[in-house]
């Protein structure tokens, strides 16, 4: 029986319908794992032990009566559970990057899903450049005249923030858009993050393909269909769910990710494909698995706690 922690934003506020964190939390308990959620601000290294302010919980399939909380507890995350899950939202900043750091030494003694320093070192927009011949042509660069430059050559672009999430400051910008200077100038006076700017692929109006991979291999898709006019398919900014099928071409991006998605310890991915193109690998909380079950059955945290079973070794 594994010993779960969950590292993750407040559960109070999760919609149970369509969470992919409550989801897997609820796949847990019904394999009698006691579980435990806590959130990243209360870890603390002291002496090479990471510990944390955490409570215990039980979850019921009732939106608004969905938990129940134990009393919180000091637990120390490499001695006290088998399994943590990173499953807080991004901004993908430095508060989450010094997670990763502290996260790692628990880690494999712990199994964290996924690996935390690869989840560190795979930035969703930049590891996606690894995969030669998946991408549309795409720049990322802080320089307004490299930006220019790609927009001129390319005409028809998607603008956006590289450490961005759920579609936060995706614009589109036509071959004629006079606004490149101005967005890159606003997004310069909040971050110093590069932009990342992609030729516009005319298929996302059919849609923007979320594929869960479990330790490499596909077990589904849903695809977010954009409103109508819109750019910005995330389900988060008005993008619906639709069901859909796994084509060649996508099984193909998949088989081409799988070896490296193994090789990291990263067991719960979700990429992003629009027409024939790979545009984002999604390592820190993918989401869709309530979705797909919900179009399909298939259940996407029940086959990611299978993996997690077989992998993990017992503490001698």
């Amino acid at each position: 029986m594994l010993k779960v922690a969950i590292q993750m934003d407040p559960i109070e506020g999760v919609d149970i319908h369509s969470d992919t964190t409550f989801m897997q939390a609820m796949a847990a308990q019904d394999r009698g794992f006691p579980l435990w959620v806590y959130d990243f601000r209360t870890l603390a290294l002291e002496d090479g032990s990471l510990f944390c302010r955490a409570r215990p919980v039980t979850l019921k399939p009732v939106q608004g009566d969905h938990v129940a909380f134990g009393e919180e507890v000091r637990l120390d995350l490499g001695n006290d559970v088998d399994v943590i899950l990173m499953r807080q939202d991004p901004p993908f900043d430095m508060a989450y990057v010094t997670a990763t750091y502290l996260l790692e030494t628990v880690h494999p003694r712990t199994l964290v899903v996924n690996d935390p320093a690869e989840v560190r070192s795979a930035p969703e927009k930049l590891f996606a450049t690894r995969f030669a011949g998946l991408q549309p042509p795409t720049l990322i660069s802080s320089d307004p005249v490299a930006l220019a430059d790609f927009h001129a050559r390319h005409g028809d672009v998607v603008l956006k923030p590289l450490h961005g999430a759920a579609g936060s400051g995706v614009v589109r910008l036509r071959a004629d858009d006079p606004n490149l200077e101005a967005l890159v100038e606003i997004h310069a006076t909040g971050s110093r993050d590069p932009l990342v700017i992609q030729k516009f692929i005319p298929a996302v109006e059919k849609g923007d393909k979320r594929i869960i991979l479990i330790d490499g291999e596909p077990v589904g898709a849903i695809n977010r269909v954009p409103a109508q006019g819109a750019v910005r398919s995330n389900l988060r900014v008005g993008g619906t769910a639709k069901p859909v099928e796994l084509t060649e071409r996508d099984r193909e991006i998949c088989a081409a990710l799988a070896p490296e998605l193994k090789r990291r310890g990263l067991i719960f991915v979700g990429i992003d494909v629009i027409g024939d193109y790979l545009t984002e690998i999604n390592v820190t909380s993918p989401t869709g698995a309530q979705q797909l079950k919900q179009f399909t059955g298939i259940d996407a945290a029940a086959l990611m706690w299978d993996v997690i079973e077989a992998r993990h070794i017992p503490s001698a």
